[in-house]
């Protein structure tokens, strides 16, 4: 007698509470909306709000440990649930880490600062410990070093804090580059592990492989160029570093064969944005020789490659774990190619013409919230409602 299938398990509570991906990619997709446009306001004298801490810094923390960070809890939140087949927090639980990411962002911005400072970096820490947990229950030993990106995050936040607080001497700024480069760190590894095989997926024959040598080589200069630039090497060193890591990204992307994937705009957004990793090591080690500013390596990295990889991995992964098709809208591929566009424009109008730095930051911040207000008119009435096909999560 065949087997009969046991039916799906019905789905329990708040839909957006149900699965950590929900409430999150929603929280970040608001602030990038929001605070960038805004910041380029304060920025260019528009506006004066009352911030817990400098404007620039407040800036920088907000993409980082703000935005970046929030994806990348939800993202965690959803996947090891995936890998482990145990529940992560949902619920009360969920509701209560996503207040306390929001809690964080609007204290920011109301202070004071030793508040928002507190509640900012008990975040980090507490999602890490959930998710170990789950992970050592589960024996999934493979995926734990992932939630040493949460701790390593949480130890430069820490940082980031003591220095603005005047108790460490470290520069803020150099917390905000740790942060960042930890990011692009796991970047690396997890393009390598993902963009290939999804071209791959949906390119019969497709031979995209990179060598072994090449993807050891690749980390191995990536770590060694991110951590010099971090720590102050001398700028030769570190620009020789850099320089290397641009051309093994360049040759790595290559041969994923990117071309294949330009009709289809949910894989091109991962090859495009995988893309300004390339020319962000090229122009920090041409910082390191004092051609070109630091700015533009950094938004390089944190607009090029992870504000585009993140609204590429949002939508892939809300329309997965929603049961929709892993197709774009026109919509969606809009706000694909406003964050690129972005990216071009803030970093080479301001290298090519900077006499247009202004303009190239108001158009660059509208283009780049225009993208997210998308996303969230897109996805608002996805994360908030049950799965298409009945399924809990």
């Amino acid at each position: 007698m065949a087997s009969v299938k046991a039916p799906p398990a019905a789905p329990i509570g708040w839909p957006v509470l149900r699965l950590g991906f929900r409430p999150f990619y929603l929280g970040a997709a608001l602030l990038a909306c929001v605070s960038v446009p805004l910041w380029v306001a304060v920025f260019l004298g528009q506006l004066a709000p009352a911030f817990a801490l400098p404007p620039l810094l407040w800036h920088g923390h907000e993409m980082v440990f703000g935005f970046a960070a929030g994806v990348i809890i939800g993202f965690l939140l959803t996947g090891v649930r995936a890998w482990t087949g145990l529940e992560t927090p949902r619920g009360p639980l969920l509701g209560a880490l996503a207040l306390l990411w929001l809690a964080a962002r609007v204290t920011a911005v109301t202070g004071p600062y030793a508040l928002f400072a507190l509640l900012d970096f008990a975040l980090l820490p507490l999602v890490a410990a959930l998710l170990l947990r789950i992970l050592v229950r589960a024996g999934n030993r493979r995926n734990i070093p992932l939630i040493s990106l949460l701790l390593l995050m949480a130890a430069a936040n820490a940082v980031f804090h003591l220095a603005v607080l005047g108790w460490v001497q470290t520069p803020a700024a150099s917390a905000l580059y740790a942060g960042l480069a930890l990011i692009l760190m796991v970047v690396t590894v997890m393009a390598g592990r993902v963009v290939p095989v999804f071209t791959r997926n949906v390119t019969p024959g497709l031979n995209n492989s990179v060598p072994r040598p090449l993807e050891w080589s690749v980390l191995a200069a990536t770590g060694l160029a991110l951590a010099l630039w971090v720590f102050g090497a001398p700028a030769p060193v570190t620009g020789v570093l850099c320089a290397l890591a641009a051309v093994l990204h360049a040759v790595r992307l290559a041969l994923w064969k990117p071309q294949v994937t330009l009709t289809r705009p949910i894989l091109w957004i991962l090859h495009g944005a995988y893309a300004w990793l390339p020319i962000g090591f090229a122009l920090l080690a041409a910082a390191q020789a004092g051609w070109v500013p630091l700015s533009l390596a950094v938004h390089a990295f944190a607009v090029g490659t992870v504000g585009g990889l993140i609204i590429g991995m949002i939508t892939r992964t809300a329309r997965g774990h929603t049961g929709r098709p892993l197709k774009t809208s026109w919509g969606e591929t809009l706000a694909y190619g406003l964050v690129l566009a972005a990216a071009v424009v803030r970093v080479a109008v301001p290298a090519v013409v900077p006499a247009f730095y202004a303009r190239a930051l108001d158009v660059a911040a509208g283009m780049w919230g225009l993208a997210f207000l998308i996303y969230l008119v897109i996805y608002v009435p996805w994360l908030t409602r049950t799965r298409l096909d009945g399924k809990d999560g």
